[in-house]
């Protein structure tokens, strides 16, 4: 999808909702150094530079791997679906998950089975790598892939919606449920701003735009150890 006809579709599509959502439990508490502002603000923080996917590969990004108790059995994928579990499923041997109930806010479904799950980087892989992520250590490029610290950066979201998503930015895709926009926005620019990843002039202009339009919406990170 061109950004640019995505971008003049932001006006008409969107809904402001204050963001107010709950924190997951997969991330940790917040130390001293969170930063909280105004998401106009967090926005123009951000670092512009053209975006490189020369030499992207998936397999750049080591995931998933063993999550933070390598000895459960569990994944990072599998411990995002425990911790965002709406009805916490059953775990069988080999952390296989059956029956729970979930709720996909990107399109505003519930979900009663792990396999009909994502487990979404909020700031996908290949646009990290486009981003900054291409010159990081691979044991940076993992961490990242597998971020259990951070509130937004992996969310439990339906398979449908979240590939709808793929790689995309904000200027070419927002999720289907419009009343999560400021939400959404706000837990995209929190991602870049904790990895100090950097957004290229079309995906700026679409988040200043964006930003304007969620004004009691604030942005709340961390920076990345």
């Amino acid at each position: 999808m061109i950004k640019n006809l995505r971008r003049a579709a932001i006006a008409a599509a969107l809904l402001v909702v204050p963001f107010a959502a709950p924190t997951p439990a997969h991330a940790d508490e917040r130390s001293a150094e969170t930063h909280t502002l105004p998401i106009a603000d967090a926005v123009h923080l951000l670092p512009l530079a053209a975006e490189k996917r020369d030499g992207y590969q998936r397999t750049s990004f080591k995931h998933w791997n063993a999550g933070k108790n390598p000895t459960d059995g569990c994944n990072t994928r599998a411990e995002v679906l425990l911790a965002e579990a709406v009805v916490p499923p059953e775990v069988l041997p080999g952390c296989k998950l059956v029956g729970g109930l979930w709720w996909s806010y990107y399109d505003a479904r519930w979900v009663t089975s792990a396999s009909a799950l994502d487990v979404d980087h909020m700031v996908p892989l290949a646009e990290a790598w486009d981003s900054g992520a291409s010159q990081w250590t691979a044991a940076r490029r993992e961490a990242y892939a597998n971020d259990l610290d951070a509130a937004s950066s992996l969310v439990a979201v339906s398979a449908a919606s979240n590939r709808s998503k793929a790689d995309q930015d904000p200027a070419e895709w927002l999720p289907p449920a419009v009343d999560v926009t400021c939400r959404y926005v706000s837990e995209w620019t929190a991602t870049k701003l904790r990895w100090g990843l950097t957004v290229d002039a079309v995906e700026l202009e679409s988040l200043t735009q964006l930003a304007d339009a969620c004004p009691d919406t604030n942005v709340t990170y961390e920076p990345a150890p």
